[in-house]
């Protein structure tokens, strides 16, 4: 029976909340609550999180049969890269990340449109598992999750930590997302993301040189 690692299950919840606030995620799950009834679209996505996550924590998994060295090394690469990505939006002014938000919200409102509007909390589930499963495929956050999985050895306590901090994610869409998306400001969110993924990346270079 697998031992539960407490510090890699917070250390997988601190990184993975921050650097899905700001993301398309967030703005999915938003939408589909002004449209759909809370709880079903709450469950809906959770569950698309939770296959998710699975997938990145297997794919984690197959990567650390990898030499260690060789693991560390494409752990630096993906929190180099996704350091990089959060940076270079978090340097747009207010002005533009405005114009960015809208644009992604405009993407996203049309990707829901086109799908038939559910009659029943069960549909609504589904749509919502459907959109989220999308959207969320490929997403920064599961390739952190793949690395964290890969460089901690831990995929339990790593999945864990994921799927909550992607549940809170979407429980904060669902019941504040205007509020958080007009107020809090999600550059400085980015900035934190970002320097947050710069540490672990530097870590993990460490960690080549090391092994």
């Amino acid at each position: 029976m697998a031992v539960l690692d407490l510090g890699a299950t917070l250390s997988t919840f601190a990184l993975i909340v921050p650097a899905e606030l700001p993301d398309k995620t967030f703005i999915a799950t938003l939408i589909l609550a002004t449209r759909f009834r809370h709880l079903p679209v709450w469950l809906g996505v959770s569950a698309a999180f939770f296959v998710q996550t699975a997938i990145a924590v297997s794919l984690g998994g197959l990567l650390s049969l990898l030499p260690r060295a060789l693991v560390a090394g494409v752990a630096a690469v993906i929190f180099a890269a996704g350091a990089a990505i959060l940076f270079k939006g978090a340097m747009k002014s207010r002005q533009a990340a405005t114009v960015e938000a809208q644009a992604l919200v405009a993407e996203e409102e049309e990707a829901i449109t086109k799908a038939a509007t559910p009659t029943s909390a069960w549909k609504m589930a589904t749509t919502s598992f459907v959109v989220l499963f999308v959207a969320e495929w490929g997403d920064l956050s599961q390739l952190l999750t793949a690395s964290q999985s890969a460089r901690t050895g831990e995929p339990v306590s790593v999945f864990i930590g994921a799927w909550l901090a992607l549940v809170l994610v979407a429980g904060l869409a669902v019941l504040a997302g205007r509020w958080i998306f007009s107020t809090v400001p999600l550059h400085r969110v980015r900035f934190v993301s970002a320097g947050v993924l710069a540490v672990l990346a530097g870590s993990a270079i460490a960690e080549v040189f090391a092994g």
